[in-house]
C-alpha cells in the first residue's frame, strides 16, 4: 500500500487454525494448505470498482484507505465502503501512518471521524493501522526511535480502541516493524496482524507475533471489476472466523 498504490506491502500461504484472543480470532502462524478466504485492499488508484463483479469472483473481505496522516481522506472511499458493503463483501477501512507529522491519538480520531469507526452488521471489520516504511523525506522510520515509535503505536491504538471499543488490527512488514520499534512484541496478544510479504510463503513473522490473521501476497494481482493491478490478500481462517472477527465475538 502507500503513497503512490495502495500503501500495504505483501504475503501469502495459509494455515486453518484459528485462535480466539481478546484482540478477537487472529490465526494460527503454521502454513498448511493454502487458504481460500480471499481478500483485497484498495484505494483511490484503483479507480471505478464494480464491487458485485469482485464479490462474484470469490472476494470475500476487502480493506479500503481512508485516511492518511490528519489531513487526507481518499475521494473513493465514501463509495468504495458502501458500495463493497452492499455487495456483500466483509469491509475494513485502513488509515496509513504519519508518525512524524502528529501523535498517534491525533490520526487515530481522524480515522475514526472519517470512515474508520466500526459497526456491528456482520460486515465490518476493525480498521486497520498501515505502518510501513516512510514514501515520503525523514528517513525509513519516520526520523523515530525505537521507543518514540512504539509510543506512537501504542497511543493510536489506545485511542482507537476507546473511539471504537475494537482492537485495530496492525499491517506492517516483518523488516520494518523488528527495526522500527526494536523487535517490540507488545501489541500481538490483542491486536490481529496483517502481514505484507509479496511471496509464496509468509516467511517470519515480525517479533513476538505468535500468527499471522491476513497475509498482502501480491501487489500485482487482477479481479474481475477493477481494471488493472490490486493488492491480493488471504484471511487465515474460514469466513464463519472472519464474521465473528467483524462481530467482535
Amino acid at each position: 500500500m502507500g503513497r503512490t498504490r495502495s500503501p500495504l506491502r505483501r504475503l501469502t500461504a495459509a494455515a486453518l487454525t484459528v485462535l480466539a484472543t481478546a484482540a478477537g480470532l487472529v490465526a494460527t502462524a503454521t502454513p498448511a494448505a493454502a487458504a481460500t478466504v480471499a481478500g483485497i485492499d484498495v484505494s483511490r488508484y484503483q479507480g471505478s470498482i464494480n464491487w458485485t463483479s469482485v464479490r462474484n469472483a470469490g472476494i470475500e473481505f476487502a480493506f479500503i484507505k481512508a485516511t492518511e496522516g490528519t489531513s487526507y481522506k481518499d475521494p473513493n472511499f465514501n463509495t468504495n465502503y458502501v458500495n463493497a458493503y452492499n455487495a456483500g463483501v466483509i469491509r475494513g477501512a485502513y488509515h496509513f501512518a504519519r508518525p512524524n507529522i502528529s501523535s498517534g491519538a491525533v490520526q487515530a480520531n481522524y480515522l475514526a471521524s472519517n470512515g474508520g469507526a466500526w459497526s456491528a452488521d456482520s460486515r465490518t471489520l476493525p480498521a486497520a493501522l498501515d505502518l510501513e516504511a516512510n514514501p515520503y523525506s525523514g528517513g525509513y522510520c519516520y526520523g523515530l526511535s525505537t521507543t518514540a515509535m512504539r509510543n506512537w503505536v501504542q497511543d493510536f491504538l489506545n485511542t482507537y480502541r476507546s473511539r471504537t471499543g475494537r482492537y485495530a488490527v496492525i499491517y506492517t512488514t516483518t523488516s520494518f516493524w523488528n527495526q522500527c520499534t526494536g523487535s517490540w512484541s507488545g501489541p500481538w496478544n490483542n491486536h490481529p496482524l496483517w502481514i505484507a510479504r509479496w511471496s509464496s510463503t509468509v516467511g517470519a513473522l515480525p517479533a513476538g507475533a505468535p500468527f499471522w490473521s491476513f497475509w498482502q501476497y501480491t501487489d500485482s494481482g487482477s479481479v474481475s471489476g477493477i481494471s488493472g493491478a490490486v493488492d491480493r490478500n488471504y484471511w487465515n481462517g474460514d469466513r464463519s472466523r472472519l464474521i465473528a472477527l467483524a462481530n467482535n465475538t
